[in-house]
C-alpha cells in the first residue's frame, strides 16, 4: 500500500483538528461531575462587607471565579492584566469575579495601580480557596495556587461547581504564551514583571 506524504500545511491542519478534538474531550471530562456546594462561603468586598458566594452571581445563573494568588505574584498579575481587557465580554455571558487572599485595602490599591476594572473579593481566611483545591498548608505555611472555577446556580438557589482548572506558564488562559510559542526560541526564560521600561 502506497503511503502518501503530507505537506507541512496538511500535517499542521491535521494536528490542529486533533488538538481541537482532544480539547473538546478534555472539557467534557472536566465538566462531567459537577460538585454541589454544601456550605455557604463569604468574602470581603473593598468596603470590608461580607459577600456570599451566592451574591457573586448577581442577576446571572453562572459565575466565572478566578483564583488569584494576589499582589505578590507577577504571573497572577499577568493573567489579571489579560482578564482586564476581556472582563466585560466575560461578564456579559456570566458573572466574573477575581478572588485573592489579599485584604480589601491591598486589593484596591493594587487594582487601581494596574487599572483593573473587574470585581475583586478577598478570601483572607482562605477557607473557600482551600475547599476549592487552590490552597493548602505545608510545614505550617499556607500556599495558594492560581486557577479558575465555574459555578451554576439553579432556580432554587442551589450552587454547583461545574469545572475547575489550574493556571501555569503556557496555559490556555493567557494569550502571551501562544504568541511567544511562535517565536523561534519560544518563551525562553522569560518571566513577567510588574513594570516594563
Amino acid at each position: 500500500m502506497e503511503t502518501i506524504a503530507l505537506t507541512r500545511g496538511e500535517e499542521i491542519q491535521l494536528l490542529q483538528a486533533e488538538i481541537a478534538e482532544r480539547q473538546r474531550r478534555l472539557l467534557e471530562l472536566k465538566k462531567a461531575q459537577p460538585e454541589p456546594m454544601t456550605k455557604e462561603y463569604f468574602f470581603k468586598d473593598w468596603d470590608g462587607a461580607d459577600v456570599s458566594l451566592a451574591e457573586l452571581f448577581g442577576e446571572r445563573d453562572e459565575l466565572i471565579l478566578i483564583h488569584n494568588m494576589g499582589k505578590r505574584c507577577s504571573y497572577c498579575t499577568l493573567w489579571a492584566d489579560g482578564f482586564n481587557g476581556v472582563w466585560q465580554h466575560l461578564n456579559d455571558r456570566a458573572a466574573f469575579v477575581v478572588v485573592s487572599p489579599d485584604g480589601p485595602d491591598v486589593q484596591r490599591e493594587f487594582a487601581e495601580s494596574r487599572g483593573w476594572e473587574f470585581v475583586m473579593m478577598s478570601d483572607a481566611t482562605q477557607e473557600f480557596t482551600t475547599d476549592m483545591g487552590f490552597a493548602y498548608m505545608q510545614d505550617g505555611m499556607s500556599y495558594v495556587g492560581p486557577g479558575v472555577s465555574t459555578f451554576k446556580r439553579d432556580a432554587t438557589g442551589n450552587i454547583k461547581r461545574i469545572a475547575k482548572d489550574e493556571f501555569g506558564p503556557g496555559d490556555n488562559y493567557c494569550s502571551a504564551w501562544y504568541l511567544f510559542d511562535l517565536l523561534e526560541a519560544g518563551a525562553g526564560n522569560w518571566a513577567p514583571r510588574y513594570v516594563y521600561k
